[in-house]
């Protein structure tokens, strides 16, 4: 295995003819190359795509190591993600490109357009012996606001969750959407507002499933799928042709192989991961379109999306969304007296937005060598991301990997990007 990981390495491709070294160091990219062999050789990773681009010019793409390690399928920089969370963005800026045509105000409540999320309540006592609970009245309503910044106390299924409200959501039906296929948003969602809160809204930052929720909204919003509404209103204008909820049969060749740490190796996923789901879930058809975590996509496409944020809501010159939008979506929207939840941790002095991205402010620039104003997020097998707009940079590494314990790739990358500046 590992001589087939070197020879991978060795055989790596560059999507340009030439690699553009402008805006970084080019003795020092090698230190950029160094991190992602570096894991491969560790049996972190099997292989990963990497792309920089700096003040609109692409001036790194690699590929390394193994798509499909067994097939010994070199990884391309084209090859195609699952990119779990990252999709949670993309749903956001849908959200706010309706807001902009007045379908809704951001402090509504969801209950104005789904009923079910009238008088919601929280839980206060938990019985594990055979799973009951009791429930108080919350405080107040849960807003699209707290939706887009994680603040309703909706939390997860089966993933980066408080285990009681797991167990509460599995017992309901509620689903994570990573990977889930079968049923549908208006169905899945109803059932959801049943279930009680972790927590008063607004009192918390607390992952969960409110991007799900808010692909729902935009569907009764905008009146059409949301895949569709997806395609028509962002992929298409972005360009952005490898980015889909369920593949078609001529790109599933390109989907990269999900794999997993045992006994120090990478192996291939083989079984059922969270709820029962198939890892092949991209290549499946499926009812249910998990806005929060059901795309996949390629480095390529995701640099596109977010270079709208970077410019303002300009991509090629169409405006995609206001630019006072953009920066509205690019604010911090929690205040210090919410707490953050634990699960899955997240740094001191955390800010968080409604486009959908953890953000570097004043309050936190000492952690991170990013720039104030940069923006950020990952996905849940092990893929990461961030722009810098100061620095006018783009970074990206995609990796496939379930429950993998080494997600400290990312800020490796993210520092080793800096240092070649």
């Amino acid at each position: 295995m590992k001589h087939q990981i070197l020879a991978a390495i060795a055989a790596v491709g560059i999507a340009l003819p030439a690699l553009a070294q402008q805006g970084l160091n080019k003795e020092r990219t090698a230190y950029i190359d160094s991190v992602i062999i570096r894991h491969i050789q560790q049996q972190h990773i099997p292989g990963a795509t990497a792309l920089i681009i700096r003040n609109g010019e692409v001036v790194y793409n690699k590929a390394f190591g193994y798509a499909d390690t067994e097939r010994k399928k070199a990884m391309q920089t084209d090859n195609i993600f699952r990119i779990a969370s990252q999709s949670k963005a993309i749903t956001s800026l849908a959200v706010m490109m309706l807001w902009e045509e007045g379908k809704f105000q951001l402090d509504d409540p969801v209950s104005k357009f789904i009923p079910a999320f009238k008088n919601p309540r929280v839980k206060v006592s938990f019985n594990a012996a055979d799973s009951s609970y009791t429930t108080k009245p919350a405080t107040r309503e849960i807003s699209i606001r707290d939706l887009l910044r994680h603040t309703s106390g909706i939390s997860y299924a089966a993933v980066f969750a408080d285990p009681e409200m797991q167990v509460i959501y599995s017992k309901a039906g509620v689903v994570s959407g990573i990977g889930t296929t079968d049923s549908d948003l208006k169905t899945k969602m109803n059932l959801l507002a049943q279930q009680p809160l972790q927590h008063n809204p607004g009192e918390a930052f607390t992952y969960g499933l409110n991007t799900d929720l808010l692909g729902y909204l935009v569907e009764i919003w905008s009146g059409q799928p949301l895949d569709v509404f997806l395609k028509q209103r962002i992929f298409d204008p972005l360009e952005m042709k490898d980015t889909y909820f369920h593949l078609p049969k001529e790109k599933q060749n390109r989907l990269v192989t999900l794999y997993e740490e045992k006994d120090g190796k990478m192996v291939k996923v083989t079984h059922p991961i969270y709820e029962g789901v198939d890892p092949l879930f991209p290549n499946q058809h499926g009812t249910y379109l998990s806005g929060g975590a059901g795309l996949v996509s390629t480095v390529n496409d995701y640099a596109k999306f977010l270079s709208v944020y970077l410019n303002k809501g300009l991509y090629k010159n169409k405006r995609i969304i206001g630019s006072k939008t953009a920066e509205l979506a690019l604010t911090n929207q929690l205040t210090p007296a919410m707490a953050i939840s634990p699960l899955p941790a997240q740094p001191e002095n955390f800010q968080f937005s409604l486009g959908g991205f953890a953000l570097e402010t004043p309050k936190n620039d000492y952690l991170m060598p990013y720039s104030v104003g940069t923006f950020s997020w990952g996905g849940a097998f092990n893929s990461h991301y961030w722009a810098d707009p100061k620095e006018g940079l783009i970074g990206l590494i995609f990796t496939q990997e379930y429950l993998s314990p080494y997600w400290s790739i990312g800020d490796e990358f993210k520092i080793a990007v800096y240092q070649s500046l």
